[in-house]
């Protein structure tokens, strides 16, 4: 271990610290990545449907082409040009070749498109995941100040005060329930 590797995991232990502390600002980290990761699906869904019409572009010239090379081969067998022909036939033959390969292409770009749509609505489901538990932790913030000011208004007689005390309660054992369970993988992965 050199004491690169030790400042570094003690800003990853203050860093993780901090965003438990926080919990809002790492959703709001996690949204920002969200928007980005869709701008980025949609430009990728874009390019690739301009790459298909582009495609499709090529595969309807080269259908034409097909079609008029195959008009000429009937055209040279009829006048009995049959060398003619024969080399008709041959570029009609390279011209579907190339047509497949093409047409090859344009069903991996559809695939792509598909994919990339799927990925996209993901990232929209997880946007939604993230926007509702940015509510709860606004919510549960709100909660929190509110609690810490009302304490001080009530009585320790009056049975909401026993019932603040009893969630304070169960808040500080889970808070040192997950300090312990910290504590212990750290423990585990030295």
């Amino acid at each position: 271990m050199s004491i690169f590797d030790d400042v570094s995991r003690f800003f990853e232990e203050r860093l993780d610290d901090f965003l438990k502390q926080n919990p809002h600002l790492e959703l709001e980290a996690i949204q920002e990545q969200l928007k980005q990761q869709e701008k980025d699906s949609q430009k990728l869904i874009l390019e690739f449907e301009i790459q298909q019409k582009t495609l499709e572009k090529k595969i309807l010239s080269i259908a034409e082409d097909i079609k008029n090379w195959h008009s000429r081969v009937e055209k040279a067998k009829a006048t009995g040009r049959l060398d003619l022909a024969k080399a008709a036939q041959e570029r009609e033959a390279s011209l579907f070749r190339e047509g497949n390969q093409l047409w090859g292409q344009m069903e991996g770009t559809k695939k792509r498109i598909l994919q990339a749509k799927e990925l996209l609505n993901q990232i929209k489901k997880r946007q939604q995941e993230v926007a509702t538990q940015a509510a709860k932790a606004k919510y549960q913030s709100q909660t929190s100040q509110d609690s810490a000011t009302t304490g001080w208004n009530k009585s320790r007689n009056s049975p909401s005060f026993n019932r603040g005390f009893d969630s304070l309660e169960q808040e500080f054992q889970r808070l040192e329930t997950d300090e312990e369970l910290e504590r212990m993988k750290r423990n585990l992965n030295r």
